[in-house]
């Protein structure tokens, strides 16, 4: 999965964008109390074990 998919992903299930510093970028969403760190790289894709660590949190499978 590529950066872009991951984002689109988060933000199709609610979340939104709530700070930036630099390439990293914070996602939150009601009801979900952890903040969501994404290190945004456009081109590069996502080792499998990072992405489940973001989208473990976020309460996405």
């Amino acid at each position: 999965m590529k950066f872009t998919e991951l984002v689109r992903l988060l933000e199709k299930h609610g979340f939104r964008l709530t700070k930036q510093k630099g390439s990293v970028r914070y996602y939150a969403k009601d009801g979900c109390d952890n903040l969501i760190r994404v290190d945004y790289h456009c081109a590069k894709e996502i080792p499998k074990g990072t992405c489940r660590a973001i989208l473990e949190p976020a309460g996405i499978q």
